[in-house]
């Protein structure tokens, strides 16, 4: 019987990624404050149409906003790893790269009673030397890769990349990738940002966007028996009020066409089961 996963993942990024990239003036830091506002609004839609997500958390956000991350546990959701800070693994070095999911699990740990589950890299950028770091550290799965859109697959250790020879890829581990796209994301169509060298204009159409997202997950309908899409969504981006009403329309049009919502540790453990049976 076909059956269609979506997972909802949030990532509570809040003040950590305008600190990251040293934006510290007032104003920079207030659009973080708004993840607050944008968190309630997510909090209550997703109670109301019964939706169990999964909220990539920087421990540095935890510790700062503990009422909130506390309220995200309690009505269900999965709490997952997404660094202490928000710097992204292949910017910092292979000790603070581990100091970071350490602090992050202690974080996670003292508001859940457990290291996490699930990891996904800030920014989505992984160093060398990541997939060995979250396999010492116990992790089941990471969310930060893009090799596939419907299907997870086991993330690679140990590929050798030379601009001059073909690629040697590493062997297959137990972590599963449960796989991601800057499509799928509401920080680059949404979020206008300036940097000093660079310009995000953002601020698309809801509606827009929408219908590309839906369109994605109708196609995996179509095309999939089984299969898992992710959305990824921040609190600051995807709550304000036009973009959370085309959040509804997308869930409400998703569960006519049969979605079933998971949090991704239980999409990860479905998918598990999966490949146990098939062997």
């Amino acid at each position: 019987m076909p059956r269609h996963i979506v997972c909802l993942t949030v990532d509570f990024d809040a003040l950590s990624p305008f600190v990251a990239r040293g934006l510290v003036s007032p104003s920079a830091l207030s659009r973080g404050e708004f993840s607050l506002v944008g968190a309630d609004r997510l909090l209550r839609l997703f109670k109301h149409h019964g939706v169990r997500s999964t909220w990539f958390t920087p421990g540095v956000e935890i510790d700062t906003y503990p009422d909130m991350a506390r309220r995200v546990v309690d009505e269900g959701h999965e709490m997952a790893h997404h660094g202490y800070t928000h710097r992204p693994p292949n910017t910092i070095g292979r000790a603070e790269e581990e100091s970071e999911l350490v602090r992050g699990n202690e974080a996670i740990a003292r508001l859940t009673g457990r290291r996490a589950r699930g990891y996904r890299s800030p920014s989505w950028e992984l160093s060398p030397q990541s997939i060995e770091l979250l396999l010492r550290h116990g992790f089941d799965y990471e969310s930060s890769l893009m090799g596939h859109d419907y299907l997870p697959y086991h993330a690679r250790l140990g590929d050798v990349i030379s601009a001059d020879q073909p690629p040697r890829f590493g062997p297959p581990t137990r972590l599963v990738e449960m796989p991601i796209s800057w499509t799928l994301d509401d920080f680059p169509h949404f979020e206008y940002l300036r940097l000093p060298n660079s310009l995000q204009p953002g601020l698309m159409s809801a509606r827009a966007v929408m219908e590309n997202w839906l369109d994605d997950f109708l196609y995996m309908v179509q095309t999939a028996d089984w299969g898992v899409l992710t959305y990824t969504f921040h609190p600051f981006v995807i709550g304000r009020g036009h973009r959370i009403m085309m959040l509804e329309r997308l869930i409400e049009r998703m569960k006519e066409g049969g979605a079933v919502f998971l949090r991704m540790d239980e999409a990860v453990d479905e998918f598990l089961a999966r490949r146990a049976a098939a062997a």
